[in-house]
């Protein structure tokens, strides 16, 4: 239960430093993004301020989410299970791969936006500077291309961390066979059979029958 908890809390740390970060880049690209589409909760200009609340906000319930589910994955039934700390790499892993689809995303849009390819939609247009559209779609592909990367990516990692207790629990299901104590003894004491003059097979007594058995007289 105690892993569990830590796989959570995991999930939701990891969640939060991505939403914090990738917030300071978008509030500085288009800060409108956070004054103007979002509710004003936190009453302050400063991309740095906005970054961090709406990093916060926007992230810690995915990461408990994920968390949750990877919890079940990596720890319920008998197989062996995976802690914490072995599923760090992977959530690495899917956090950079989250960051380059939000630079990917939001580069795309920018380009998009700027060649008059695509528009706002007017209720968001008409709150905005002209200046400020193609910034705002920027911000927009990017927070988009996060969240979708990262629901295809929990998945992915939940996949691999059980097709990992998977294959763990098929590897010391046959060391345990192939080391199992009574197995051993009884595959010892097996009787060996061996050919007789007319061609048939027949088994060798056990030592403890040849050594009960009297001896011819002289």
């Amino acid at each position: 239960m105690l892993e569990s908890l830590e796989i959570v809390l995991v999930c939701v740390a990891a969640a939060i430093c991505y939403g914090i970060v990738h917030d300071q880049f978008t509030a500085r690209i288009c800060i409108e993004y956070f004054t103007v589409f979002h509710p004003q909760i936190f009453g302050t200009q400063s991309p740095t301020l906005l970054g961090i609340g709406w990093g916060v906000i926007a992230t810690w319930w995915v990461g408990a989410l994920l968390g949750i589910i990877l919890g079940v994955v990596a720890r319920a039934g008998s197989r062996p299970k995976l802690t914490a700390v072995a599923l760090l790499r992977p959530i690495g892993k899917l956090l950079l791969t989250m960051a380059a689809c939000a630079a990917l995303s939001g580069f795309l849009g920018f380009v998009l936006a700027e060649n008059n390819i695509i528009f706002l939609p007017d209720r968001v247009a008409s709150g905005l500077p002209v200046t400020a559209h193609s910034r705002f779609m920027a911000d927009w592909w990017a927070h988009h291309a996060s969240y979708l990367s990262g629901f295809l990516g929990g998945i992915a990692v939940c996949v691999m961390a059980f097709r990992r207790r998977s294959r763990s629990g098929e590897i010391f299901g046959r060391r345990r066979v192939l080391f199992n104590p009574r197995k051993l003894a009884a595959a010892s004491n097996k009787p060996t059979a061996r050919p007789t003059a007319g061609g048939q097979s027949s088994k060798s007594p056990s030592l403890k029958t040849q050594s009960s058995s009297p001896s011819p007289l002289p």
